[in-house]
């Protein structure tokens, strides 16, 4: 990294991308005018890491800890990432879910300083110009969100900017993303969330989100500019409505580099928890039947996923569609239903009405349920009850984030099945001991996913994301779990050795992205070595 020749002195100190804080040495405080603006004595990284991870521990709550690293990023970059990435188990759940939620849904009252982008409707025409603002010129990845459907809260507006902030820094912390190469937008098109239209702090547009034509303008016009400014950007969705997910993704899909997190990343973290559950049970994944709870964007894209890899083991795509089942609020989608949006058609069958979800698990008999709800304790223990009648090894994933949205606890799953539960949720839950032996919940984070894809197609330079793809990151997730770890309980790899995961899927992922002729840089004689060369380590650069 180079010093750009004018920063100096005080504005390099406020300067997040180069600033080094103590660490400067007395050599760069003389040559750089830093003398008296630091404390005399010199500080490695390690120091400083060690210093942070005190001022953590002195902070009882998760939010204000979420915000003591958010101003730890706006002033020190590196050392933002290196505390990261020293420990990042225990830091995931501190700058994204659960604690992220929370911050969305305070972010205007908690608001200190800017990052990224905000692009509202009402500069319709002037996209291109604005975007034009942002310092970095060589953008690969921008997380965008429209705020209208923020993990299981809702409309939050323009606070869901917390999930592309938490989302890039994951891109960066788990699998060594550059973080001058991202960039997190918000685009604002109003917000139906009449408290924050009333709220004098509330930072949006206050007015109606706009639809129809005019949103899907605004959408192309967006597009259009990442295209003319950034031409080698990967351009992820993020907690969009299903109806605009959905049409959006179908719309550039086959065009641009982009993908839906909430679609394809959810489907494929689940994906690679049923290829652990499976290992489990010694059986294959197109012997499996799935009921999700929930008929949305996640359920239908995780079930399409499933699909297309159990047609991989010898199926038709419609037979693999058909172990595949949706319970949403109005009930069991059949085939008789009339209220099915196209996403959800592939999913309907023939089948009679039912009353109850347990009911559904009576009738249909999965060996899967997969709760994408959000709405906290519908797996209760007559669900966790009925599937352990029909299973020995009833596989139980309640996905739902934040934790308060969860379908069920780990601990309800262990016990209501008598430990019988393989069990995997969207939020952390802490370790189960019953009956004398200890469980350890896996979580299906998309953190296993996105980044590996992001230094995937960060190597290659992917001009699309296609559905094998996930598959490939997937299977490449689960094959790292030991037999070990699934004798405990756990079905994907521990989060503490996130970095090595997200390494070996990102190689996985690049070598089918130049098989299949995606890739827009030669093939290297390594693979492998060539992914790690593009992985950024959080290291302070001498600038004398």
């Amino acid at each position: 990294m180079t010093l750009p020749t004018e920063l100096r002195g005080y504005a390099l100190l406020h300067n997040a991308r180069y600033n080094k804080g103590s660490a400067f040495t007395q050599a760069e405080r003389e040559a750089l005018g830093l003398n008296g603006l630091l404390p005399d004595l010199v500080q490695d990284l390690h120091m400083q890491i060690a210093r942070i991870h005190g001022q953590l521990e002195a902070i009882p709550d998760d939010l204000q800890k979420y915000l003591f690293l958010s101003d730890l990023q706006s002033r020190n970059q590196t050392l933002y990432y290196a505390v990261l990435m020293s420990d990042p188990a225990h830091f995931m759940p501190l700058v994204y879910t659960p604690t992220v939620g929370e911050a969305c849904q305070k972010f205007d009252h908690f608001f200190r300083g800017t990052r990224g982008l905000y692009l509202p409707i009402t500069a319709k025409g002037r996209i291109k110009q604005l975007m034009q603002n942002w310092p970095e010129k060589d953008v690969r990845f921008i997380v965008v969100t429209d705020g209208e459907r923020i993990l299981g809260l809702g409309d939050l507006g323009v606070g869901g900017m917390g999930i592309p902030i938490g989302k890039l820094a994951l891109y960066t912390a788990c699998a060594g993303v550059p973080p001058d190469l991202t960039l997190p937008i918000t685009l604002d098109v109003g917000t139906n969330n009449a408290s924050l239209q009333d709220d004098p702090l509330y930072l949006g547009l206050r007015s109606e989100r706009v639809r129809g034509a005019a949103y899907m303008a605004f959408i192309d016009e967006f597009v259009s500019a990442v295209q003319d400014l950034y031409p080698k950007c990967c351009i992820q969705w993020e907690d969009f409505a299903n109806f605009n997910a959905y049409g959006i993704l179908d719309r550039y899909r086959d065009k641009i580099c982009t993908y839906n997190d909430d679609i394809q990343g959810t489907a494929a973290v689940a994906l690679a928890g049923l290829y652990g559950g499976i290992r489990i049970k010694g059986e294959k994944l197109s012997q499996q039947t799935v009921l999700f709870l929930g008929g949305g964007a996640a359920a239908t894209g995780i079930a399409e996923l499933i699909s297309e890899a159990m047609a991989l083991e010898g199926l038709t795509l419609e037979q693999a569609r058909a172990r595949n089942w949706l319970y949403d609020v109005n009930g069991l989608i059949t085939q008789a239903r009339t209220d099915l949006t196209d996403f959800q058609k592939p999913f309907s069958h023939a089948h009679p009405a039912v009353a109850s979800f347990v009911a559904a698990i009576e009738a249909i008999k999965p060996t899967v349920i997969i709760g994408v709800s959000t709405v906290p304790k519908l797996f209760n223990q007559a669900v966790i009850e009925a599937m352990s009648r029909i299973n020995a090894r009833p596989i139980i994933f309640p996905y739902s984030n934040p934790t308060s949205r969860s379908e069920c606890t780990a601990q309800e799953a262990y016990t209501w099945s008598q430990g019988r539960a393989i069990f995997a949720s969207g939020s952390p839950f802490d370790p189960v001991t019953l009956g004398g032996k200890t469980f350890i919940p896996g979580q299906g984070n998309n953190v296993y996913i996105f980044p590996a894809m992001g230094l995937a197609v960060l190597a290659t330079e992917a001009s699309r994301v296609t559905q094998e793809m996930f598959i490939c990151t997937a299977q490449a997730v689960a094959e790292q779990v030991t037999q070990a770890q699934l004798d405990s309980g756990l079905i994907y790899p521990p989060q503490s050795h996130i970095l090595e995961a997200s390494l070996h899927a990102a190689t996985r992922v690049a070598q089918l992205i130049f098989d299949r002729g995606l890739a827009r840089v030669p093939r290297p004689a390594d693979i492998a070595q060539h992914v790690r060369s593009y992985a950024y380590t959080p290291v302070y650069q001498n600038y004398v």
